[in-house]
């Protein structure tokens, strides 16, 4: 589990598949990211059972802080070891709990198991171009457009141009600076003499 200031982000129980169940058939949270779609009681249940076995996503609860209710979920997906990338999506399940920095919080969290934990170097994601709130969220974070997709997505009737966004992982300068203090208080190096006191070249 990992622990942010306001959320913790860790594995899905069973307890939470109901939850989960009701955010997929919301269409009114649906129109933030997705076309809506029902979903069945047997498939979501054979999703969420096959969470942990798929190498190339990682799926995490969000959870307020001290708190057992999930209230959304971080997903990492199309995972790919070789180039180090990834795509990053999010869900804060009910209105009530949107606006007030779980979303940001769990996103920073997300990246920061990124860059430290699985060791990718870049994340991207699309958000539709009418979500102001979730674009401003992800430039906090680092992230940068990169382009524009035409009409790429249909949802509620509506043509929707996606944009696309990414970031690249930060440079290590604590690692750099701890490097320095090492050499820095290291031991003066000695240099060879001879028998008679000069040095040896």
């Amino acid at each position: 589990m990992l622990l942010g200031t306001q959320v913790s982000i860790g594995p899905i129980f069973p307890e939470d598949f109901g939850p989960l169940f009701c955010w997929a058939n919301d269409v009114v949270a649906a129109r933030l990211d997705f076309a809506y779609r029902p979903i069945d009681l047997i498939s979501h249940r054979q999703w969420c059972e096959t969470i942990g076995k798929d190498p190339t996503r990682i799926i995490f609860a969000i959870r307020k802080a001290r708190e057992t209710a999930i209230i959304g979920y971080v997903q990492i997906t199309n995972i790919n070891s070789v180039h180090g990338s990834a795509e990053l999506g999010i869900r804060i399940g009910e209105e009530r709990f949107r606006g007030q920095g779980f979303g940001k919080d769990a996103l920073g969290l997300a990246l920061n198991f990124c860059w430290n934990h699985a060791n990718l170097n870049r994340v991207q994601l699309t958000v539709f171009k009418h979500n102001k709130r979730a674009i401003r969220t992800y430039q906090a974070l680092g992230f940068k457009k990169e382009g524009l997709l035409k009409q790429a997505a249909f949802i509620d009737g509506e043509r929707i141009d996606l944009i696309l966004m990414a970031a690249l992982r930060p440079p290590q300068r604590r690692h750099r600076r701890s490097a320095n203090v090492l050499r820095a208080n290291a031991m003066p190096t000695v240099e060879p003499v001879s028998a008679a006191g000069h040095l040896v070249a």
